[in-house]
């Protein structure tokens, strides 16, 4: 079992600018899910926004991003990323959960999502926001 953090940035719109700037920066691969990807499209002029996005690189350099939609508060500087928690097995990522989760304000609970199969956020009591997620392959 592992576990691996990493940032997770938060943009309006300019996420895949900010991916490939990075990838020119660190190097590595780029790889974008669009709202349109995932059959999310909430509002239409945002169906190419990223909602899951990340550079990766053989040097250890990994940035995750995505388009905060816009029917979601968001404003740049505020709150501008997450800690990302990922790993391959559900019952260690419920655990940590389950520690995490005392006295933090829940955004969204543990559990299945269309992308992972666990996926939870929490702002804990320290005013930090965390993803938890257990990996998926992606198939797109």
């Amino acid at each position: 079992m592992s576990v691996t953090t990493t940032t997770h940035l938060n943009f309006r719109g300019a996420a895949r600018e900010a991916l490939d700037f990075y990838r020119s920066v660190f190097g590595g691969r780029t790889v974008a899910v669009t709202y349109k990807d995932a059959g999310a499209v909430q509002n239409e002029s945002e169906a190419d926004w990223v909602m899951w996005g990340e550079v990766a690189g053989d040097n250890g350099f990994h940035v995750m991003a995505y388009d905060v939609p816009s029917q979601l508060p968001w404003n740049q500087g505020e709150n501008p990323f997450f800690v990302s928690v990922r790993g391959d097995d559900a019952e260690e990522i419920s655990a940590l959960w389950d520690k995490l989760a005392e006295g933090s304000a829940v955004v969204r609970a543990l559990e299945p999502a269309p992308w992972a199969t666990l996926y939870g956020m929490l702002t804990d009591r320290f005013g930090v926001t965390w993803v938890l997620d257990v990996t998926a392959p992606y198939n797109g």
